[in-house]
């Protein structure tokens, strides 16, 4: 007897001896529940410079150390590691969190495991913890939790060993409706995150190699039946010993909204642009090529649809003159649009017909193009002209008639609604029609003071006033109401009163 023990004592010496230098940390405790031995790194894991400080036995450790798995949950006494290990069980990586008695929050992470030594026949003789500091692992995966959940991009974590959902942030949760214990637990096959997908068969492979899996646009299935447009991509990550996939998405639900509203809203732009009832056509910013026109110009102008798309204005000759031409081209590159202008369109068969064109730059299928709008005048342009010719014929030996009577008589040519236009050239001072003429030709009130060498103050008085006259509100207005009546320029004034085109 006494020379088995001896020999035991030999064994468990020479054992001591190899398990001293591992970093591991290994504690032996008796059958009796006595703790024998610990090794340097099982004393720094606990903050213990000797084997006494742990406790003489089990239960002086249980009072020592305060125990706690990761879910906050404390360890009852009896589920101690030692505990369970004195018991004759068998265990691998339990992870608990300990603090010293008293603290107020845990100091370790330990990942535990048991080993039990027996003897020659069988029976228990040493019972081993093996210990690992996992406190820096725990904190890192801490520090990536926090991160996770707080990230507001939307995402999930999938174990590979059985393709499920360990994780979801409150981004995806946001972004789908899903309460969390929807997500956690189920399949990457039964919540599909890659439905629809045509990389999917590409991204199950890459999921099943742990490799990275490639974005791809997806429709996310979401609790009520419906789907959602959202691109995928997969990143193979490792958390603690499990090989996992995190999946993160971008949602394109508004930019699908964006792109339904516009292509509806591009829909009735066309309706509306084929059934007008008066010409119009579309043609790039850059080089003016026609691309579209409506049957309203076809009519008007008598060219096929075939014989102007994809050409420019300047090969189909469509103005009376290249000037008048280049003088709309530049003002839509200078300024962007125009209202009311006067030209001659030159049809197909070389005839021309009096218009007022309008234009303005729009974005067509993310392209800067041209929408020009035709009002044809001629018949009116023809009755005016007539009109002119009578009250010309009528004044020509009537020298008791004064000039502005018949230029009043000229005015009533084109009749207004109430209110508007209504004003004749005499009613407007010599300073005030040259003050117009400078107006029309684009000049601001500075420019126009120091062209008249008057102050800015007099120039917008002169302006607020010519507004009143002419029943106006804004400049773009008085602007066509003095390019309709001649007045173009400062030395209109000195030419007298200009007639009414």
């Amino acid at each position: 007897m006494a020379d088995r023990l001896a020999a035991q004592t030999v064994e468990r010496q020479q054992l001591q001896q190899i398990i001293a230098g591992l970093t591991e940390g290994v504690i032996l405790i008796d059958p009796d529940q006595t703790i024998a031995w610990a090794n340097r790194a099982a004393l720094v894991m606990h903050g213990a410079r000797e084997v006494s400080d742990l406790g003489r036995d089990v239960d002086e450790y249980r009072r020592r150390y305060q125990l706690r798995y990761r879910n906050h949950h404390a360890v009852d006494e009896g589920a101690y590691p030692a505990d369970r290990v004195v018991a004759g069980e068998m265990f691998t990586d339990v992870v608990v969190e300990v603090a010293r008695a008293g603290a107020a929050e845990p100091e370790w992470v330990h990942r535990v495991r048991s080993l039990v030594l027996t003897d020659g026949e069988g029976q228990p003789d040493c019972l081993v913890l093996i210990v690992t500091d996992a406190t820096d692992e725990m904190q890192a995966i801490e520090r990536f939790e926090r991160a996770f959940n707080a990230n507001p991009a939307p995402a999930l974590i999938c174990r590979i060993s059985d393709l499920r959902f360990i994780r979801v942030n409150q981004g995806f949760l946001d972004m789908t409706g899903y309460a969390r214990e929807a997500v956690i637990g189920r399949s990457v096959y039964d919540l599909d995150v890659m439905a629809g997908a045509d990389k999917r068969e590409v991204g199950k492979a890459r999921l099943a190699a742990w490799e990275t899996v490639p974005q791809m646009e997806a429709s996310l299935p979401l609790p009520g039946g419906e789907t959602k447009l959202v691109i995928a991509a997969g990143q193979p990550i490792e958390m603690g010993d499990e090989r996992c996939m995190l999946f993160t998405f971008a949602d394109l639900e508004p930019r699908r909204k964006a792109e339904t509203a516009l292509r509806n809203s591009e829909e009735k732009f066309a309706k509306t642009f084929r059934l007008a009832p008066v010409p119009m056509k579309i043609s790039t910013l850059d080089g003016f090529r026609i691309l579209d026109v409506n049957e309203a110009f076809l009519k008007e102008t008598g060219w096929s649809i075939e014989e102007v798309v994809g050409r420019s204005t300047a090969e189909i000759e469509l103005w009376d003159t290249a000037a008048t031409r280049r003088r709309q081209e530049r003002e839509l590159v200078e300024t962007g649009g125009f209202r009311g202008y006067e030209a001659k369109l030159k049809k197909k068969d070389g005839t021309t017909a009096d218009c007022l064109v309008s234009a303005e730059t729009v974005r067509i299928g993310g392209e800067v193009c041209v929408l020009d709008v035709f009002q044809d005048i001629t018949v009116r342009k023809t009755s005016e002209l007539e009109l002119v010719k009578a009250i010309e014929e009528a004044l020509a030996d009537t020298s008791w008639l004064s000039r502005s009577v018949m230029e009043k008589l000229a005015n009533m040519r084109s009749p207004q609604p109430e209110g508007q236009g209504r004003s004749s050239l005499v009613d407007l001072t010599a300073k005030e029609r040259q003050v117009l003429g400078l107006v029309s030709q684009g000049l601001d009130d500075t420019e126009i003071a120091e062209k008249l060498f008057l102050s800015r103050n007099t120039v917008r008085n002169h302006v607020q006033r010519i507004y009143a006259k002419i029943g106006v509100h804004r400049r773009s207005e008085a602007i066509v109401w003095a390019r309709e009546r001649g007045i173009v320029g400062a030395e209109a004034e000195r030419r007298g009163p200009a007639r009414k085109r």
